[in-house]
């Protein structure tokens, strides 16, 4: 078994998700590339500076703007939005994604008013779909649900979700946030219109999951891959898959500094480890522009490198989002984003956007204890909220919230808005 430092474990993360060591991607088809490197991007409602979805594509694809992303998807039809826990994944991976729907089709609305919606309130949703076209909650009227759902105050609503889960109707389109449903045919490019056989789709969720995690650990792999097919997996099941997928070639145990857990990797990834390991950076992931040791990222709050306590494990960054939390009870703000630079998470700062003055306020900022100070740090800062303020059309910064007076004296000179 391989082992690895902790700096190339960390690099590595970063690097699968295509964060490392710049960005890789630019345009439109380099959007659809960076979903494809990401594996999942996880879609969120709250629009405080832009949507979490469009702060993580802004880390990875050079020149994005947020049209891109709905361009990318329901436009050109090179992804799809699905899931309770809403992702948004390449197109190219429906036919796998039919057995989940299947299963979900089996078990019901588990929490809701009803588990499978009645069949002739079904009927009717389809019927408008196919006579009207895309309609979303707002446009099918129907009867109060029994019971309060977060899906919805109609049995229409919680009829058009179930329906979505079991992929019977697609998002075609989303008006601002709301989702525009129609037929899966209707949707669905006629080439990915079937379903893998389940042996299939099962090892191509258990590949995913390591993908998606870049290193995956190896005691919790069984609950990733369940929750992608949606059926339990024991724990005896999950050591036979593992030492399957082993035998067959693709995937390899690896040990990481500083931790007593072995983790998975994908064996075609074993040649960007032994690189990482020797000092050199893959040429696969040349950036189109600027290093993050050139460029400070925000992260995105709902990164996987980052959140659900990513940060600290990997990063020894202290990390929650506190958008859900009262006031009082918050320590950094409402927004707070880290910030990458090199491989490392070494700030964080608290955004908003005065759409009324196209105005970025820095509400807050903190550097980590050995964050670096010096003027390489300083101008990679610079640029990095240029670039964030110019993706979200800002024409200018308020940079109060940076309390370091020579830092924020640098940023004002270099920041050209």
């Amino acid at each position: 078994m391989d082992f690895i430092s902790k700096r190339t474990y960390r690099r590595f993360l970063l690097a699968s998700q295509g964060l490392w060591p710049g960005r890789r991607y630019r345009g439109l088809i380099g959007t659809e590339s960076a979903l494809r490197q990401m594996q999942a991007l996880q879609l969120d409602p709250l629009v405080m500076v832009a949507r979490s979805q469009d702060i993580a594509m802004y880390g990875r694809v050079l020149d994005y703007k947020p049209d891109l992303l709905y361009k990318m998807a329901y436009e050109k039809r090179k992804a799809f939005d699905y899931g309770g826990w809403l992702m948004m994944y390449p197109m190219h991976e429906f036919p796998y994604w039919q057995l989940h729907m299947q299963r979900r089709a089996e078990r019901g609305l588990r929490y809701e008013s009803f588990s499978h919606p009645p069949k002739d309130v079904i009927k009717f949703v389809l019927d408008e779909l196919r006579e009207k076209g895309p309609l979303g909650n707002r446009d099918i009227e129907g009867d109060a649900v029994k019971a309060w759902s977060y899906r919805g105050r109609k049995e229409t609503s919680v009829t058009l979700f179930y329906l979505w889960l079991i992929g019977e109707v697609m998002i075609t389109n989303r008006r601002g946030f709301d989702r525009i449903y129609d037929l899966r045919e209707r949707v669905l490019p006629a080439e990915y219109d079937y379903a893998a056989p389940v042996e299939e789709a099962e090892d191509f969720f258990g590949k995913k999951n390591i993908s998606f995690l870049g290193i995956a650990r190896e005691n919790s792999w069984k609950t990733g891959l369940g929750d992608f097919i949606h059926r339990k997996v024991s724990i005896e099941e999950g050591k036979q898959r593992i030492e399957h997928l082993i035998e067959k070639g693709e995937v390899l145990r690896v040990g990481v500094e500083g931790f007593k857990e072995n983790f998975l990797i994908l064996n075609s990834d074993q040649p960007y480890l032994s690189e990482l390991e020797a000092g050199r950076i893959p040429k696969a992931w040349k950036p189109k522009g600027p290093t993050t040791d050139e460029e400070v990222t925000l992260l995105a709050p709902l990164e996987i490198v980052s959140a659900r306590g990513r940060a600290k494990r990997v990063f020894d960054f202290e990390y929650v989002w506190e958008v859900y939390k009262p006031v009082h009870q918050r320590k950094w703000g409402y927004y707070t984003l880290p910030i990458l630079y090199g491989d490392d998470l070494v700030a964080r700062l608290d955004p908003k956007l005065d759409r009324s003055t196209n105005t970025l306020h820095i509400l807050g900022f903190w550097l980590e204890d050995d964050a670096p100070k010096d003027d390489a740090f300083a101008n990679a800062l610079a640029r990095g909220l240029q670039r964030f303020a110019e993706m979200i059309g800002a024409r200018k910064i308020d940079l109060g919230g940076v309390k370091p007076t020579r830092l924020r004296a640098h940023l004002k000179r270099e920041i050209k808005l």
